[in-house]
């Protein structure tokens, strides 16, 4: 239990020491892990574990979408958010119908928002 406390207290430090687009792109590899790991159970038939982690994907999606500034963020925010609704329909199509298609699309997708985060994030 130990263990746990010290990673789980190691990992809020990490996150409280990032700056808000380092923490987005935390949430994006958050997202891509998620669902790297749900292709990986949907593959072995492990139903409970897939859907943790599409739940797990779903739920940082949701999270990156409402906070969206749909008013000050203009066109961008519009774009992001179709593309979240498209990330999120894929995930759910995955889930339901067992499409690993489907989750690589979704993976594709937030690699390459998550890349152009990256890039902004290093470039500040």
């Amino acid at each position: 239990m130990a263990v746990h406390h010290s990673a789980l207290r190691y990992r809020q430090t990490d996150a409280q020491s990032r700056t808000p687009l380092e923490l987005v792109v935390m949430l994006y590899d958050g997202a891509i892990g998620a669902i790297a790991q749900a292709r990986q159970a949907m593959e072995r038939g492990d139903i409970r574990s897939r859907s943790a982690c599409v739940a797990r994907a779903l739920a940082i999606v949701s999270e990156l979408q409402s906070t969206l500034d749909m008013h000050a963020g203009g066109e961008i925010a519009e774009s992001l958010d179709r593309l979240y609704g498209f990330v999120s329909g894929r995930l759910i199509e995955a889930s339901a119908r067992k499409n690993l298609q489907a989750l690589d699309e979704a993976s594709r997708v937030l690699g390459t928002l998550r890349d152009g985060w990256s890039q902004a994030a290093a470039s500040r």
